[in-house]
């Protein structure tokens, strides 16, 4: 189903960003990022609170490549 848009501003994009309007068929990414964290590092808002008695992150990553990038223009 087509998707009716109004104005649109886009102050910036980085040179790994992806931007569409409209209906798409196919989005291939050209780069790929991994990011480890502990518990409560990316919540934001106002007002959090967060008490976390031990907070260690330990990573497992057996997969060598996780999400290939090849043969995407």
């Amino acid at each position: 189903m087509p998707a009716k848009v109004g104005a649109v501003k886009v102050i910036s994009l980085s040179s790994s960003s992806i931007f569409n309007i409209g209906d798409v068929y196919n989005m291939a990414p050209q780069a790929t990022a991994k990011t480890f964290a502990g518990g409560g590092s990316f919540n934001t808002g106002d007002g959090i609170r967060i008490r976390l008695n031990r907070a260690d992150t330990f990573v497992n990553d057996s997969e060598v490549i996780d999400q290939p990038i090849v043969n995407n223009a």
